[in-house]
């Protein structure tokens, strides 16, 4: 009998990046069609290839700077408890981003009309541009509100850590400015993860990943704050970007550039700069590894 494997949330986030971007793609080469069809629609007298022109050199450029926006909303997030600053600095970053669709849209558009043996005509440049821009900044926070919507469901299928918080009455059980343990939702449900079974952990935007048996739970913080939350004895920083447990650390093999690849005992492998490096071999002593099993470290 030949059993069928089942699709599981572990098999999408392996796939996880090709599908976003393939996600992104579709969506806007599918705008692009309807759009074109009906713009040909529209304009009944004009050559079909011109219509064409018009939506594929727009979302074409408005798919190249889905990255930069996404990056704008990670490094200036938009939330509740601090719109008067960040929402300035996204109407700022419209404007921004409707000068490089525009300026990138008419640019192909030239070509195209050139290549054809026309010229293309944006007519008046400030009017025009402020009726793009009316649609740009539309579609702008339209790729934030997506990206919000997406990350709300991935988080509640993949589940969330957040930290302990004091009790409204009385002493809490277990420190609250060093926890022993996390508080992890997923799928209406809670449970407890210990701070010690902690492999490794990893920035990721807004969120700091908490690698724990093969799975990661975001937890809303940044690399500062968690770091004064963690057990100094048992994590140790190795990188801008990542924490290891120090438990659960196999092999350090140093790199020619002066850093080092750690590997750890589930094989996932952490980048070590050589900021940190240093300071991981002084630590190592302390470590409950066997020497044997990690590379000098020169």
């Amino acid at each position: 009998m030949i059993s069928r494997h089942r699709f599981t949330l572990d098999d999408y986030l392996r796939w996880r990046r090709p599908f976003e971007i393939g996600l992104w793609a579709v969506s806007y080469v599918l705008s692009m069609l309807f759009n074109s069809v009906t713009a040909q629609i529209d304009h009944p007298a004009l050559p079909a290839w011109q219509p064409w022109c018009w939506e594929c050199s727009s979302s074409l450029l408005l798919l190249a700077l889905v990255p930069v926006v996404i990056a704008v909303e990670r490094r200036w997030p938009l939330r509740v408890s601090a719109w008067r600053q960040t929402l300035p600095l996204h109407l700022m970053a419209s404007v921004l981003f409707s000068l490089a669709h525009v300026g990138g849209m008419v640019a192909l558009r030239k070509l195209c009309y050139a290549y054809a043996g026309s010229h293309y005509d944006f007519g008046p440049w400030w009017r025009n541009f402020g009726y793009e821009y009316l649609k740009d900044v539309r579609s702008y926070f339209g790729i934030i509100a997506t990206v919000w919507l997406y990350r709300l469901a991935l988080l509640r299928l993949q589940g969330e850590a957040r930290l302990l918080a004091a009790p409204d009455a009385g002493p809490p059980v277990e420190p609250i400015e060093r926890p022993e343990r996390f508080l992890v939702r997923k799928l209406g449900k809670e449970f407890l993860v210990n701070a010690c079974e902690i492999e490794w952990l990893q920035a990721s935007g807004n969120y700091v990943n908490l690698h724990v048996r093969g799975r990661d739970y975001p937890l809303r913080a940044t690399m500062a704050t968690i770091e004064n939350r963690l057990d100094p004895t048992r994590f140790v920083r190795v990188h801008r970007s990542y924490f290891v447990n120090l438990d659960y650390l196999a092999e350090i093999e140093p790199l020619d550039t002066g850093d080092a690849r750690l590997q750890l005992r589930d094989g996932a492998k952490i980048p070590c700069s050589r900021r940190y490096r240093a300071a991981l071999r002084d630590r190592f002593g302390e470590a409950p590894i066997t020497p044997a099993r990690v590379a000098p470290v020169a």
